[in-house]
């Protein structure tokens, strides 16, 4: 029987996302939170796996404040068999490093609660309010296991994952032993939705919760904002400006010569005669 743990985070669904001048944080009120997209990608994953395997078992575990429940339950009603909420006040304002440093010692935690060693530790390649893809590599880190990033598909081969990597000049596909960390990126095909059944019985379904005094031997001097060595000096939304030249006059051989011209004054190309 193997283990999969999926890490998702609860993220704001827009596009256009408000900043506090003041704090430079988030704006969140009024708007509709979700799973991670990448992270739903990674729970796919390990659905598919479940689908060839009925022994294997998923559990989701997610870092957040008590509303990240929702983005728990939702991961139950589409696959995942136990939820864990890693929720305290201590872990607030953590960057990248913290949080992952908090996603290890509670990944320990759960196995430890289960009396299991997780086989594979499922990610998104990054989460879109942030866009660091650092939290899964540095995980496998923390824990000191080997990682593949860019996962698209994978598929389990004795005691070897068999990945199927995103890469610039196309695919490759990388074995791996267990256990393993994998990130993975969007595939040719969309995650499946959850069903009404397991939507109903996901609202009955107990949520593990996971405070700071239940991760034994915690350094909290590495977590929160204190323990964050990324400080946010200043966050904004670009301004989107209108450029651009159009020629309105003229031949066809007149607009491409005005062009050429345009090109070779602003030292974009370089006039060869």
């Amino acid at each position: 029987m193997k283990n999969i743990l999926v890490c998702i985070k609860q993220v704001p669904n827009t596009q256009e996302i408000s900043i506090d001048p003041e704090t430079n944080t988030l704006i969140r009120d009024g708007v509709e939170s979700i799973v991670n997209p990448y992270d739903g990608y990674a729970l796919e994953a390990a659905a598919r796996l479940k689908d060839k395997d009925k022994d294997i078992k998923i559990y989701a575990l997610c870092m957040g404040p008590p509303q990240a429940e929702a983005a728990l339950r939702e991961c139950l009603s589409i696959s995942a068999d136990a939820a864990y909420l890693a929720s305290d006040k201590f872990f607030a304002g953590s960057d990248t490093l913290a949080t992952s440093y908090i996603l290890s010692e509670a990944i320990k935690k759960i196995e430890s609660l289960e009396s299991i060693k997780f086989d594979m530790i499922f990610c998104g390649k990054q989460a879109i309010d942030g866009d660091t893809a650092q939290v899964g590599p540095q995980i496998a880190e923390c824990l000191d296991i080997p990682q593949i990033t860019y996962g698209l598909t994978c598929e389990c081969k004795d005691d070897e994952l068999y990945v199927t990597k995103e890469t610039e000049d196309g695919k490759e596909i990388l074995a791996i032993k267990f256990p393993c960390v994998v990130t993975f990126t969007k595939p040719n095909f969309e995650p499946r939705l959850a069903g009404a059944k397991r939507r109903f019985a996901a609202k009955k379904m107990e949520i593990g919760q996971i405070g700071v005094d239940m991760l034994d031997g915690i350094d909290r001097a590495k977590i929160g904002l204190k323990g964050s060595p990324t400080q946010v000096r200043k966050t904004f939304v670009p301004q989107v400006k209108k450029g651009g030249v159009i020629f309105k006059e003229g031949s066809l051989e007149e607009s491409a010569s005005k062009l050429a011209g345009l090109l070779v004054e602003n030292k974009i190309v370089v006039d060869i005669e």
